[in-house]
């Protein structure tokens, strides 16, 4: 684990500038964009959520997959430019500002997206076993049900379990994420309890 006591005043003001760097990162909407140009506001539309399920449902494949492919860069982004600067550790923290700053951006007043694809994009450059196997999970959430938040259920619940084993050093940061995502996916779960979650449909 990192030694934070060690920092000097040029390695703090690199840390907050990078953590800066990868929240604003975060906050970047593919789905907002993208739905603008087209004359839609997605965050009106669907569920409201600015994220890769809600698209696909308003707007199609197409849009869906750009969405979900910037959402995944960000991630990828912002630990690349941490691990750059400042090694892993650095890494790991801006992977998380710029998870923070997909669900709670400043630029569209804190409201943001559930942070799965973001989250994807961090574990993935960080630590590729991990990402797949919660990709793994995820998939097999979907397969069972049809239901991209059931996946994503299963992937936030299993995350701190996976993390302990490979990333000990890391674990809180890894259940805040998780708790994160649970909490931002309240209104996927109470819609599953009363059996109103829709399923997906690739038709468009």
């Amino acid at each position: 684990m990192f030694d934070f006591s060690s920092m000097d005043g040029k390695m703090i003001v690199i840390w907050i500038g990078a953590c800066a760097v990868a929240y604003m990162l975060g906050n970047l909407s593919p789905a907002t964009i993208i739905s603008k140009a087209s004359g839609v506001d997605i965050r009106k539309e669907g569920s409201g959520n600015p994220g890769t399920t809600n698209v696909l449902r308003v707007m199609g494949k197409k849009a869906a997959l750009f969405t979900l492919l910037i959402d995944v860069l960000k991630g990828v982004a912002a630990v690349l430019i941490g691990r750059l600067l400042g090694g892993e550790t650095l890494a790991v923290f801006c992977g998380f500002a710029a998870f923070l700053g997909h669900i709670f951006p400043a630029f569209y007043k804190f409201k943001g997206g559930k942070g799965i694809a973001t989250a994807f994009g961090v574990l993935l450059t960080i630590h590729t076993v991990m990402a797949l196997i919660c990709l793994a999970i995820a998939a097999l959430g979907f397969a069972i049900s049809r239901r991209v938040s059931v996946g994503s259920l299963m992937t936030a619940l299993s995350l701190p379990p996976v993390a302990w084993f490979f990333m000990p050093d890391y674990i809180v940061i890894y259940i805040v994420m998780a708790v994160i995502v649970l909490i931002r996916h309240r209104s996927n779960f109470q819609r599953l309890i009363r059996g109103e979650e829709p399923k997906i449909s690739f038709k468009k």
